[in-house]
């Protein structure tokens, strides 16, 4: 049995090694990790809150243009209630991976064609809200991902299918409160997917020009509150008529728009026609160019002799008049 002396000799170099050991690491207070999401920092843009996931808040802050900063780690940017009036190239440069993009009630105007280059992923675009007036080709051509795009309460009197581009997995699309009259032939065949069309509050004039959008409303019904606000307007009558009301029928006295093959064979066919028409030109200038100047060389070939007029009559060299003939032989004048 050890006696209690033996015990206090052998704890006091146990305890004066606990306390010359470094601390452990499990008892360590955790490194102090600066926040992430502050304004200004990295991952978030300046004038800007983030929260997680990615979402940076600018709304309602007065900004001019569309904040600097902006990474891959930014899902969710909401611009709206600013003052953005107008979009230059690459606006969103380094937001590769954005999903969603609120611009709504920023005054904006201008937008230019290449303002969405980078932006593949994005799946929700919102312009509602704004003073667009025109959209330029190829505006929304890099937004392949697109599902939601909205429209709404701008100044659009005409939006053209060159502006939309082919934008395959796009389901809502909504134009409602602008200042359309019809839609562009080919507009809504390059958009498979959609499902969604909001229309009202537009000024829709009835005539050949609403074939297309009367066609693609047949095959997509409307609940019934949504399509008895969808009217248009005739020349000379006062009352307005539903769109849903006009079957292909009612088109039948309006010229077929020409087929894509249609088109091509005239592209192909009319400089061929141009360019044999003008062989045709030049090569009977030749002919004809060609004989007269044969004719010339045969003339120069034979020169005319006087005719022969008999023995009583004299040449006009010799009398001094032209067929004058000499007076006879004894007689007076």
């Amino acid at each position: 049995m050890l006696s209690p002396s033996f015990l206090s000799w052998l704890s006091r170099p146990l305890l004066l090694l606990l306390l010359l050991s470094p601390w452990p690491i499990w008892a360590q207070a955790p490194a102090e990790v600066p926040p992430t999401g502050t304004p200004g920092s990295r991952d978030c843009p300046e004038a800007c809150a983030c929260a997680p996931g990615g979402q940076a808040n600018c709304s309602g802050r007065a900004l001019p243009t569309v904040p600097e900063g902006l990474s891959l780690r930014v899902r969710a940017l909401l611009l709206d209630h600013n003052r953005v009036r107008a979009l230059p190239p690459g606006a969103f440069v380094g937001a590769g991976a954005l999903l969603r993009l609120d611009l709504r009630e920023n005054g904006l105007r201008r937008v230019h064609a290449r303002a969405f280059w980078g932006l593949g992923a994005l799946r929700q675009l919102d312009l509602s809200a704004n003073q667009l007036e025109a959209l330029a080709p190829g505006t929304f051509a890099p937004l392949r991902a697109l599902c939601n795009l909205s429209l709404a309460g701008n100044r659009l009197a005409r939006l053209e299918p060159a502006a939309l581009g082919a934008l395959p997995l796009l389901r809502a699309l909504s134009l409602q409160d602008n200042e359309l009259s019809a839609l562009a032939p080919g507009l809504l065949a390059g958009l498979p997917a959609l499902n969604a069309l909001r229309l009202r509050g537009n000024p829709w004039a009835c005539g050949c020009a609403l074939r297309p959008l009367c066609a693609w409303l047949r095959g997509h019904p409307r609940p019934a509150p949504e399509a008895e606000t969808l009217f248009c307007l005739s020349p000379g009558r006062l009352a307005p008529s539903p769109l849903t009301a006009f079957p292909d029928a009612a088109f039948s006295h309006c010229l077929q728009p020409l087929s894509a093959r249609d088109l091509a064979v005239i592209y192909a066919l009319g400089p061929v026609s141009f360019l044999a028409s003008l062989a045709v030109c030049l090569a009977l200038g030749s002919v004809l160019t060609a004989c007269r100047a044969r004719r010339q060389r045969a003339a120069a070939r034979c020169p005319r002799r006087p005719q022969n007029l008999g023995p009583g009559w004299a040449s006009p060299a010799h009398s001094g008049a032209v067929g004058v003939p000499p007076p006879p032989p004894g007689s007076a004048y």
